[in-house]
This record gives structure tokens, sequence and C-alpha cells, in this order.
């Protein structure tokens, strides 16, 4: 698939690597690479120091879980011309959505969104009502 060329910018590195992310089905994200791996070293080194501090003893189930989720969430691509992106298949079959199809592109301020068309009109179904509540107390 291809993006327009300014999310395209926005989301690859100096390499041209983007980390897409499995978010929520029906969704992936598109980060830099950069921008990704230091959001994910931050959150994994404040769970390390718990873990060395002894506060996780009695979350070692929820730890292994994330670390399960961890590994696979993500997966890093390179941009090709023209901002041009192929979805490893098992993204697409979480994306739900089969090779040569629409996809709804959307950007989520600090990344690029890949929606399933369908998924994207029953968020915003569900979402939109608290549009301008949310506006109103994140711009205050």
């Amino acid at each position: 698939m291809s993006l327009p060329s300014e999310f395209g910018s926005a989301i690859s590195d100096d390499q041209g690597e983007t980390i897409v992310v499995k978010e929520r089905f029906g969704c992936l994200s598109l980060w830099s690479a950069s921008q990704w791996q230091t959001r994910m070293d931050q959150g994994v080194e404040l769970i390390r120091q718990k873990i060395l501090s002894g506060r996780m003893e009695h979350r070692w189930g929820e730890v292994q879980r994330l670390g399960r989720l961890l590994s696979t969430r993500q997966v890093t691509i390179k941009l090709a011309n023209r901002s041009r992106l192929l979805i490893p298949e098992n993204f697409r079959e979480f994306l739900g959505v089969d090779a040569n199809r629409e996809v709804q592109i959307v950007g989520a301020v600090v990344c690029v969104e890949i929606w399933n068309p369908e998924a994207w009109i029953e968020t915003l179904k569900l979402e939109m009502p608290g549009f301008n509540p949310l506006f109103k107390d994140l711009s205050s």
C-alpha cells in the first residue's frame, strides 16, 4: 500500500525504518522506529526496575503475559519509494483486510493508523460523541 508522502516522512526514521504495531483488532499503528524504540525502552526499563526492587513478585503472570504480547506485537519494516509498504501477512490478518482491499489511513498525532474500514466506522460511532469533552479537557 502507499501512504501519503507527509505520513511516510513522519513515521520513518533516517534509515527509512518504520514499526508496525498491533494496537486493537482492526487497527495497526505505524511509528518511527527510533521513536517507538525510545518509548518501549523507557517502559521496559521501568518494569525492570520494579522487578529488581521486588515490587513485581506477585505479578509474574502479568509480566509474562506482557512479554508474550510484546514479542508478537510489532515488526520493523522499511518504507519503499513513495512511502510504499508491505504489511506482513499475520499483521494483515489482525487488521482483518485481505490483500488489495481498501483501508482507512488516519493521522493520530503521535503515529499513523491503518484501519479496517468497518472497524474505523464502528470506532467513530463509539468515540465521536465524546470528541468535544475530550478536546476541551486536553486543550485546557
